[in-house]
């Protein structure tokens, strides 16, 4: 650990547990909390890729077809 996260920490300890948990947050996402990408099947991939055609053709349902799926689902 070098000098200037020792005196980070150091710093951070001070802090209300409110802002000790901010802190810690921050530094697992810029370490990327020590976890692998997940990997992406190739039919996700396809999907995905379909997905993103339909969207730059402003393929979208209408707001009458998003309330029917609400409604057929009871929500």
């Amino acid at each position: 650990m070098t000098e200037l996260f020792k005196f980070a920490v150091e710093a951070a300890r001070a802090l209300p547990p409110e802002r000790q948990d901010e802190l810690a947050h921050l530094i697992i996402a810029a370490t990327d909390g020590g976890q692998k990408p997940a990997a992406l099947s190739l039919d996700f991939i396809a999907s995905l890729r379909k997905s993103l055609e339909q969207a730059d053709c402003g393929a979208f349902a209408t707001d009458e077809e998003v309330a029917a799926v609400w409604r057929k689902h009871g929500l």
